[in-house]
């Protein structure tokens, strides 16, 4: 399929109408908000705790020289679809004004396609000690947890950061995984649940059982996070994933779909790059990320590209922003982060990529920019649209776990 090219621009963000039509064809009414930022997402991110702390504590770092007085440059890794973008995808209003305002000239690159294959190529360098060229990596929870914890990223100063600390929505302060916000600051949170085109599927998709069917059969796409799918998997044969279960229910969900890509349901386990089938025609559907899907819509004018939660349940999940140890702009980064919680600057982005805002007072300055995404339970969820749609976070692995799970994973399903 040809994309259809990019409608034009409706003042700052996409228009609230394909967010609308991507949920499915209006929000409900138990969905809608209803109450302020703070007692809505704050509490929403409450119910959904991220990891516990990494074990080991605190050791003194050798950190490289600062050169952000000197070198006002600044190079940022992110994922695909995460920025306000004008245009062709060339431009970011927001980070270009970031440029003028500040002088500092950022890189901005779209590298991040899952946290593994990213942490593969960056690990190794930055624990010997190696430049990997970026002042800023943007990684999910669980593998912050990790950074932290085995001392590849810089602790921030958050005295120079006066809008993430005033404005960082409370029960993100003080993150189990970063005590006090020291090592990482979240740049957006999101679901995962299920993406499909409504208009060439013919039908909507209410479960995951819906995606086995034979007309979809080789058209299907699954995330190689396995957090998101095979915790879908498992929410759907009953598995609470915040609770203490064990191998056995994993392993289950992954034998579920290894079968059902030796069936030929799923077409391929990709990491951010599953948008490439989906925009091609090649997939019509998939376990996928919420705001992505909505991003779709709008690029592509076609609104039949639906999101929704699974009737057993779907994920959150939150992305943080770090300095990696070896980089020597901290400074600029933290400049950077700063500006991002402005709450202007904030939901301008959230306008764009339709993803969970972190940042205080984003809702208000969205009434501004438009009033129907500013009561979106997408960007703005409340308590009530987490527990009523049973989203949860995969539970917290500790160490053992996390490398028999991910092996489990690269073996039974990645290697298909």
């Amino acid at each position: 399929m040809t994309p259809i090219p990019r409608r034009a621009r409706r003042q700052l963000s996409p228009p609230a109408a394909a967010l609308t039509r991507a949920t499915g064809g209006g929000l409900s009414r138990r969905a809608l908000l209803g109450t302020g930022l703070a007692a809505g997402s704050g509490l929403a991110l409450t119910a959904c705790a991220p990891p516990a702390p990494p074990s080991g504590g605190p050791a003194s770092l050798d950190l490289p020289q600062d050169v952000s007085d000197e070198e006002k440059i600044l190079k940022w890794a992110n994922w695909t679809a995460y920025l306000d973008m004008n245009g062709k995808e060339t431009r970011s209003p927001t980070l270009e004004a970031f440029i003028e305002k500040t002088g500092i000239e950022v890189s901005y690159s779209e590298d991040i396609d899952d946290n593994d294959s990213y942490y593969a190529k960056i690990g190794p360098q930055l624990r010997a000690d190696q430049s990997i060229d970026r002042d800023i990596i943007t990684m999910t929870d669980w593998m912050a947890a990790r950074i932290i914890r085995d001392q590849l990223c810089q602790p921030l100063e958050l005295i120079q950061m006066p809008n993430v600390v005033n404005n960082l929505l409370q029960p993100l302060k003080d993150v189990s995984f970063d005590p006090g916000r020291q090592h990482s600051i979240t740049w957006q949170s999101g679901f995962a649940g299920i993406g499909y085109n409504r208009d060439k599927i013919g039908r909507e998709l209410k479960t995951l059982d819906d995606l086995w069917t034979d007309d979809l059969k080789g058209r299907i796409v699954v995330l190689s996070e396995f957090r998101d799918t095979a915790g879908l998997v498992m929410q759907s044969q009953g598995v609470d994933i915040e609770s203490d279960w064990g191998r056995a229910e994993f392993e289950s969900a992954l034998d579920f779909i290894e079968q059902k890509i030796e069936e030929g349901y799923i077409r391929k386990v990709k990491g951010n790059s599953y948008m490439e089938d989906l925009t091609s025609g090649n997939a019509v559907a998939g376990i996928t990320w919420s705001g992505d899907i909505f991003v779709l819509a709008f690029d592509t004018g076609d609104p039949s590209w639906t999101f929704t939660i699974p009737e057993s349940g779907g994920t959150l999940w939150s992305d943080n922003m770090m300095v990696p140890i070896t980089s020597t702009h901290r400074r600029n980064a933290q400049r950077l982060m700063d500006y991002y919680y402005d709450p202007a600057v904030a939901a301008q982005v959230a306008a764009w990529v339709n993803y969970v805002c972190p940042v205080d007072g984003a809702q208000a300055e969205m009434e501004k920019i438009d009033p129907e995404l500013a009561e979106s339970p997408w960007i703005f969820p409340t308590a009530e649209f987490i527990a009523d749609n049973n989203v949860q976070s995969f539970r917290v692995l500790d160490a053992d776990e996390d490398i028999e799970f991910a092996d489990l994973w690269s073996t039974k399903v990645m290697g298909n």
